[in-house]
């Protein structure tokens, strides 16, 4: 892309963000002067750069929408389209990128909530924001921005309490004398412990300790309630410690105290030993390497934060992009890019003019991934998981798409660089982010720009077909699905 532009920043603003246009990366350009601690700082203290990329949508100059009457609150395909336009034009792309993150570790689908209330009202529980919602709902979108690097023990009770969570995991219907599992079950599981670290006894007692966290209708939307008649009240005993002094039983409480029940295993799992390591190895093949085995020595450091921390994301985070890890060059291209991440990453380093988010909805659902629509409680399946032959067609396509929409933008763009095949090459590889292409690959790439042409002029026509076609074979290219 911009000249000057450093790999270690290209790289910084892949992982802990979705990449950059060139206006960022002259921007990010600025800070790294003062060496890459300053461009991430900038990224995890986002809370100081105001988060008013909604107030874009629509605008000139910016990636479009659907042309119809446009509501994110209350129609999903609408949701879907103004998160990623958040993700392409955010100044806060660390929170987006948590909040991705968290929306594949507490996988909540769209379509159970939607099938229990009516699309409308599950796409309020999914991504309302409160400030524009008549009834004040927040969507669990906007519950993983707002603790996209909070304390993850406060975030396990808020999921716990959220109405789209309560539909998913059936919560709302886990009664005294029919206490429900699911919750219980997932979230050791999957949301903390992981697997082996407790038994199907742990299960049950812990649907006990939630009975009663159920829901309320509030005037004509739905939201968690605590009804103390539907908590059992007896004692609670688990196979691992809940209490600081090793004790591992839950007492007895009275029906109006007996929320605090949940209060206390969820702070019982946020503690376990077993769930600061977990976390701290999916963060780092997130962020660092999901190829080889992560480094050992950084797992513990990370998982150590945590519990000195109680349970802060924000320093586990911190540590994590600051260590040696990520910067190591040997990390770099190490994660293969989720459709989202791929589809962001093409509109922000190719162009957008013409184009709508709107229109990388089917790609994304080809690609294998639709936003709010997890296949299962599991999340997505990550890694190579996310590329068979079709999956793999539908990114092609997608770059052929988006290569033809962006065709004379691209020749605009290269006409300062049009002069011989190998410099407009150069300029789109520098453009774009690829791992860089040597020897047979690179041949190839400078084959298809030379080739159909008897002489070289860097005419506006050469400049339109080469430009877009190499946009075309590098996005689509095996190597730019690596982050």
């Amino acid at each position: 892309m911009a000249i000057g532009r450093e790999q270690e920043i290209d790289h910084i603003l892949r992982r802990a963000g979705f990449g950059a246009t060139e206006e960022e990366v002259t921007a990010y350009a600025r800070l790294a002067y003062g060496g890459p601690s300053l461009v991430l700082a900038r990224l995890l203290n986002y809370k100081e750069i105001p988060d008013d990329v909604d107030a874009a949508i629509g605008r000139p100059g910016y990636v479009g929408i659907t042309s119809r009457q446009f509501s994110p609150s209350t129609n999903i395909t609408d949701a879907r389209q103004r998160w990623l336009f958040r993700l392409v034009h955010t100044n806060r792309p660390l929170q987006e990128k948590m909040a991705l993150f968290w929306h594949n570790h507490f996988a909540t689908a769209y379509s159970k909530v939607s099938g229990q209330f009516g699309a409308e009202q599950g796409t309020r529980y999914m991504a309302a924001k409160p400030e524009e919602d008549p009834g004040r709902v927040r969507g669990q979108l906007e519950l993983f921005r707002q603790y996209a690097l909070g304390n993850f023990r406060d975030l396990l009770v808020e999921i716990a309490k959220d109405e789209a969570m309560l539909i998913w995991l059936d919560g709302r219907t886990n009664f005294r004398l029919r206490p429900q599992e699911n919750f219980a079950r997932e979230l050791m599981e999957l949301f903390t412990m992981g697997v082996g670290t407790f038994s199907e006894e742990d299960v049950y007692a812990g649907a006990r300790v939630f009975t009663g966290w159920n829901d309320l209708n509030r005037g004509g939307y739905w939201s968690f309630n605590y009804a103390a008649n539907q908590h059992e009240t007896s004692a609670k005993t688990f196979t691992f410690a809940i209490y600081p002094d090793g004790s591992k039983t839950i007492p007895a409480r009275s029906a109006d105290g007996g929320m605090q029940d949940g209060i206390d295993l969820i702070t019982a799992v946020a503690r376990h030993p077993a769930t600061g390591p977990r976390l701290a190895r999916k963060l780092y093949g997130f962020f660092i390497n999901e190829v080889d085995p992560p480094d050992e020595k950084l797992i513990q450091d990370l998982a150590a934060t945590y519990y000195a921390s109680n349970f802060e994301m924000e320093p586990v985070i911190r540590k994590l992009l600051l260590s040696p890890q990520f910067r190591d060059p040997a990390n770099s291209y190490k994660r293969y890019s989720w459709p989202v991440e791929f589809v962001v990453r093409s509109l922000k380093e190719v162009g957008w003019n013409g184009f709508s988010v709107n229109d990388a909805l089917t790609p994304l659902l080809n690609m294998g991934q639709q936003l709010f629509e997890p296949p299962d409680v599991a999340g997505w399946e990550l890694g190579p998981g996310w590329f068979s032959s079709g999956s793999m067609l539908a990114r092609m396509n997608f770059a052929a798409q988006l290569a033809l929409n962006q065709k004379f933008n691209l020749r605009d763009l290269s006409r300062e660089h049009g002069e011989t095949p190998e410099a407009l090459l150069a300029h789109v590889l520098d453009r774009l982010t690829p791992p860089d292409f040597v020897g047979d690959g690179y041949n190839a790439l400078l084959d298809y720009t030379r080739a159909g042409e008897s002489s070289w002029t860097g005419s506006d026509t050469q400049l339109a077909n080469k430009s877009a076609g190499l946009v075309h074979l590098v996005v689509g290219s095996g190597d730019y699905q690596l982050v």
